[in-house]
């Protein structure tokens, strides 16, 4: 029995015979109209409308029907570029803060202070027993481990390493000339100048 068939009213049915007339979409959409008005007043319509009325009819119900559904589909189309676009953002600014993560950490490390390595020297006194040359390899070395890269300071650090005779010449002539020593490289030139020339004097001390 079709839906359109009313058992309550003996007097009225509406069957798919009764309306041939009609394709089979435009009685798909009779149904459709009747689980949405009701069977009875969908057959109570029908009946009242000639052929070309009950065409139309069906025609406007089914275009509602497709504005509709394009509405919903506009409405998820329009949700979806806000989703979409709510993402874009949220990446962007993801994207944002780990930059300026990696940038911090890369501040951080290019601002660590170097790791030194404290490499004490013997002192150079200027004597015999002493090797000159020996003592600026170990100079330099250490130099290098401590990471001295001031001038002045590596100057002062060499000089800080001397004693006896060796460390007199060097606070007589910075006394004489504060600026004597401009760099380590005429420090260390100075330095081995004056113990060749006390070195010759003690051989010829001793020769005479």
């Amino acid at each position: 029995m079709n839906m359109l068939d009313d058992e309550d009213d003996q007097s009225f049915h509406a069957t798919r015979d009764g309306y041939s007339h009609l394709s089979d979409v435009e009685w798909d959409a009779v149904e459709r109209m009747g689980s949405t008005m009701g069977i009875h007043a969908v057959s109570v319509m029908l009946e009242a409308l000639n052929r070309d009325a009950q065409h139309a009819t069906i025609a406007k119900f089914i275009q509602n029907e497709l504005d509709a559904e394009r509405e919903k589909v506009a409405l998820l189309h329009q949700q979806g570029s806000q989703q979409a676009e709510l993402l874009r953002e949220q990446g962007a600014q993801q994207f944002e803060l780990l930059r300026q993560q990696q940038a911090a950490a890369g501040g951080s490390m290019h601002s660590r202070r170097p790791e030194t390595l404290k490499i004490d020297i013997s002192k150079y006194r200027g004597v015999e027993e002493d090797s000159l040359l020996r003592w600026f390899v170990e100079l330099d070395d250490a130099i290098r481990a401590r990471r001295i890269d001031d001038g002045d300071m590596q100057v002062a650090f060499s000089q800080s390493n001397l004693a006896g005779r060796a460390k007199t010449w060097a606070l007589g002539l910075k006394l004489h000339d504060p600026y004597a020593f401009g760099s380590l490289e005429v420090s260390s030139r100075g330095l081995g100048k004056r113990l060749n020339r006390l070195e010759l004097s003690s051989e010829l001390e001793l020769n005479s």
